[in-house]
């Protein structure tokens, strides 16, 4: 059994059932998303939509791509065509665009709303005030070509693991409040998005259905 196959193996026995393993394969090369394919891994996450572009073309095409990064509006055409699912939409101006894209391909794409929780500085995310703003708002309502499944956040990257449960648990309860509020009637709003190699067993536990882990996986990463 090869490094990856065992590698996979391990997360996916700390992952109890109804949570899924994004393996994040950004900056690996497509060898080793074969090896994890083989062992029957089918949900990739990248963050580089020229790098997804080529991983696509030499992927089987039952693999579900999930962009896991931040997205620049006018980089959405080039993967509308097949993104299964885009994690990181941080403003209503992407989500707009997404939805116009996925309306040329006759597709609805799948999304998440990303928080901005963790206290380290990021350009990107909603404060969970800003991710209620835009659902009150009600124009995402419109938008027949996106559908909002849930919530994405990355917790701060730091050893302190009450500090990661804190951050989550936040999310955790913002998601539970969405729900109730806006989408009681929408089976598809339940997914939530947290976790990575450092600290996936703690968001395990405070609920999530996506976990995006990597470095577990194909160890660090081969930087071009």
């Amino acid at each position: 059994m090869s490094a990856i196959e065992q590698n996979l193996k391990q997360v996916l026995a700390n992952l109890p059932a109804g949570v899924r393993l994004v393996a994040v394969s950004k900056f690996h090369p497509v060898e080793m998303l074969r090896e994890a394919y083989d062992a029957g891994q089918r949900i990739f996450g990248e963050n580089h939509v020229q790098e997804l572009q080529q991983k696509v073309g030499l992927m089987p095409k039952d693999v579900e791509w999930h962009f896991i990064g931040h997205l620049q509006t006018n980089k959405v055409k080039y993967i509308a065509p097949y993104i299964s699912m885009i994690h990181a939409v941080d403003t209503l101006k992407l989500l707009r665009e997404i939805d116009r894209q996925a309306a040329r391909c006759g597709r609805v794409i799948d999304v998440l709303l990303e928080l901005h929780i963790a206290e380290e500085e990021t350009k990107y995310g909603f404060s969970p005030d800003a991710c209620r703003e835009l659902l009150a708002s009600g124009e995402w309502r419109e938008l027949k070509h996106v559908r909002i499944r849930g919530l994405m956040m990355m917790a701060s990257f730091v050893d302190d693991q009450e500090q990661i449960r804190s951050e989550m648990q936040i999310a955790a309860n913002l998601f539970n409040e969405l729900k109730q509020q806006y989408f009681a009637d929408e089976p598809s709003f339940s997914e939530r998005s947290w976790g990575m190699s450092h600290d996936y067993p703690i968001a395990v536990e405070t609920g999530a259905t996506l976990v995006r882990v990597g470095t577990t996986i194909f160890g660090e990463r081969e930087y071009a």
